[in-house]
């Protein structure tokens, strides 16, 4: 390494976040920036630990002690290529991504560990500052033709390796804008739309084709997918929410996440959206303690709710890390968004029994429990309470693909879990037809996506043409 002491000369720091009081007024990131000067010192604490579990941590294996001295050492153009070697889109993981490669740092055994996430972000917009990010078409075209159902970061991720080996590839996505979650999922206080958009841009440069609106299953049929293309990989996503089927949850009110927050961002954009469901001056419920629930909570805020609660079954992880998942494992412990930040009120271990309602059928009120421990959750007694609710976001995860229109016309087999099933190469039971992502591994992180892409790619690239040389 760079500088072998430097993890015992620097203290671990990140950015600052925006005000509250300013950043709860606009959807921009609420992260300030942060100077390459002092990301050089943090790159410095990467210590010469002899094996880097940070490497395994990371789904991508992302070669992150070579990027990290290069970093200290000033060499960004190297150590770009080198990050660009195991992952196509730093600037997503870099923002969005929970960082299992920060869990599992050695030096975080006693220290804290490298800010691993934060060098990673910089690394990448230190170089679409620089011009370094530039489209890289194939010098060569195979003449095979691939179809990608999807434009997530999985169906992204496969969409650029399959270009670069010189198939011609094309995105089909449903909605009327490329980037899937990442485009209608994610709040752009997290990730502002513009850093998909660049990439986007490189990516149609390069040769890849899009098409939107095109819903496979509806308006786009499978057979024409077999007929006209030599190989389709299915990248969908695992978008059938989780229920919560209790007394009254018809009422008007009650909404999953996914209806709620994609609104959001469509006025972002511009769009307008008739009918938005809107937090102004309600009294919130947000039932899932998650990810998304946090990205309800936070654009809850920017609405300007009346008063905000987000409840969840388990029980309150502890605050430091348990000694159930000690090092590497990624850690059970209390983790606190930039949402949380914000305002509202947490709570754990409260069950929803029903809802009630007034007499034009809109929700008012949540009845729920507190609950015991896992797996049983047993209402305790005694322990009921009642909560006004205007406006209730379901925010409880994912149970895997939608199965109706696309999936039951191929026909493609499911494994126990509801996904579809594949083998080691990622192909399905029909061969040609290959899935990577969500919609293969069930509801997961982006990183996790796009080594599901990269990963189907190879196999699709075998398939096409007798062997590969992706990575």
């Amino acid at each position: 390494m760079g500088k072998a002491t430097g993890f015992m000369e620097a203290t671990r720091e990140t950015p600052t976040r925006r005000a509250v009081e300013v950043r709860v007024n606009d959807y921009r990131e609420v992260y300030e920036d942060f100077p390459e000067q002092k990301l050089q010192t943090q790159a410095s604490r990467c210590m010469d630990c002899s094996v880097p579990f940070c490497h395994t941590g990371c789904p991508l294996n992302n070669i992150i002690p070579d990027w990290n001295d290069l970093v200290y050492r000033d060499r960004w153009k190297e150590a770009i290529r080198v990050l660009h070697a195991t992952n196509n889109f730093p600037e997503f993981t870099g923002r969005v991504c929970p960082a299992p490669c920060e869990a599992a740092c050695v030096l975080g055994i006693n220290e804290p560990p490298v800010t691993i996430k934060n060098i990673e972000k910089t690394i990448i917009e230190h170089a679409f500052k620089e011009g370094w990010i530039r489209p890289e078409p194939p010098l060569t075209r195979t003449g095979k033709r691939v179809a990608i159902v999807g434009s997530g970061p999985s169906g992204l991720a496969a969409a650029q390796q399959l270009n670069r080996a010189g198939h011609e590839v094309t995105v089909f996505e449903k909605n009327d804008r490329i980037g899937g979650l990442m485009r209608y999922g994610i709040p752009d206080f997290k990730l502002e739309k513009t850093v998909l958009d660049r990439r986007l841009d490189q990516m149609r440069y390069e040769g890849v084709l899009f098409k939107t609106g095109a819903h496979v299953g509806r308006n786009v049929s499978v057979e024409d997918l077999r007929t006209q293309f030599d190989a389709v990989l299915l990248a969908g996503g695992a978008e059938s929410p989780r229920d919560l089927p209790v007394p009254g949850r018809d009422l008007k009110g009650i909404h999953y996440a996914m209806e709620y927050l994609p609104q959001q961002n469509r006025r972002i954009a511009g769009d307008v959206v008739d009918g938005q469901i809107l937090a102004t001056g309600k009294h919130v419920i947000i039932i899932g303690g998650g990810d998304t629930g946090a990205d309800c909570l936070g654009t809850a805020h920017r609405q300007k709710a009346k008063s905000i609660h987000q409840f969840e079954i388990m029980p309150q992880p502890p605050a430091e890390r348990s000694p159930l998942t000690p090092w590497p494992l990624w850690p059970l412990q209390l983790r606190t968004e930039s949402a949380h930040e914000e305002g509202g009120i947490r709570d754990w271990a409260v069950a929803t029994t029903r809802f009630t309602g007034d007499e034009n059928g809109n929700v008012k009120q949540l009845h729920a429990a507190r609950v015991g421990s896992p797996p049983k959750f047993e209402a305790m007694p005694g322990t009921d309470f009642i909560i006004d609710a205007d406006l209730v976001l379901i925010a409880m995860g994912f149970l895997g693909p939608v199965k109706n229109g696309m999936i039951e016309a191929l026909g493609v087999k499911l494994d126990a879990r509801g996904n579809v099933e594949t083998n080691t190469d990622h192909m399905t039971s029909i061969p040609g037809v290959f899935a990577a992502g969500d919609m293969r591994r069930g509801q997961s992180l982006v990183v996790w996506a796009i080594t599901e892409g990269r990963k189907a790619a190879r196999g699709v690239d075998k398939f096409l043409m007798g062997e590969t040389h992706l990575r």
